[in-house]
């Protein structure tokens, strides 16, 4: 395991590695998630095996610290994970990034673009989302204020998250998994699928087959970016199907790209 500091109040980002050849690959949880339990098995598939690989944890997830005084907008995420990639000594790396970390991810390329060269967007969030209560995901939990959160709408979302994911969001500070929630639904100005078009990297976005046509996708693809949708599996698409996540990856990370 890895560290780095990535805020002024000393605040540490931590990461599992394996080591590799260059370029690093990066992977990126989503809310309530830990990379190392959601990425593991495909970062060492031999399809994609034999890079240099940090499996990270955003801040107030996993492994990484869970400050208090963080505000967690997703600008935020992406400057703390930029601090912690420059602390690793690594540029120009190639991040696989699900769900809310698919959106840090583009935040990221889009401020520090010197640190990302390609781009692997699995069901990443891509425009505001509407606040729902008694919803699942970030919708659900940004429905509550955070004093509500706080108080007790934690159980209520513990219940309605499920064994599986409640095993990994219950590693997250409750102050980083209401604010990221709610930062995520409020998206970004311009918004991360207007970031996304506007990149000027190698770019492709999975999806599951099932959730049907993307919306957008003819605009994305018109950019440059590769919609790809994967069969038998629903969001968490790394861990449904595997195999078809690694194929789809290593051919994305593997693509001449068009900018």
């Amino acid at each position: 395991m890895r560290t780095a500091t990535v805020t002024a109040d000393g605040d540490r980002i931590r990461w599992v590695e394996l080591p590799g050849r260059e370029p690093s690959r990066v992977f990126v949880h989503g809310l309530g998630a830990t990379s190392p339990a959601y990425f593991t098995e495909v970062a060492v598939h031999p399809l994609l095996a034999g890079h240099r690989s940090l499996l990270i944890d955003l801040l107030g997830h996993g492994l990484s610290d869970r400050p208090t005084g963080f505000g967690y907008s997703l600008e935020e995420h992406a400057d703390a994970l930029a601090a912690a990639l420059v602390a690793a000594d690594v540029s120009g790396a190639e991040l696989i990034a699900h769900s809310m970390g698919g959106s840090v991810a583009i935040v990221l390329a889009a401020r520090h673009p010197r640190l990302v060269s390609r781009l692997v967007l699995v069901d990443a969030n891509l425009d505001p989302l509407p606040r729902v209560p008694g919803s699942g995901g970030s919708s659900g939990i940004a429905a509550y204020t955070e004093r509500e959160f706080l108080d007790g709408g934690w159980e209520e979302v513990r219940d309605r998250a499920g064994a599986h994911w409640w095993s990994t969001m219950r590693l997250a500070g409750r102050e980083a998994l209401h604010r990221s929630a709610t930062r995520l639904v409020e998206g970004t100005v311009p918004t991360m699928r207007e970031l996304l078009l506007d990149l000027k990297i190698p770019r492709t976005f999975l999806l599951p087959e099932a959730d049907g046509p993307l919306p957008g996708a003819d605009a994305l693809a018109e950019a440059g970016v590769a919609v790809v949708p994967i069969p038998d599996c629903g969001h968490n698409i790394m861990l449904d199907n595997p195999q078809a996540f690694v194929e789809a990856t290593a051919a994305a990370l593997a693509a001449e790209g068009r900018p």
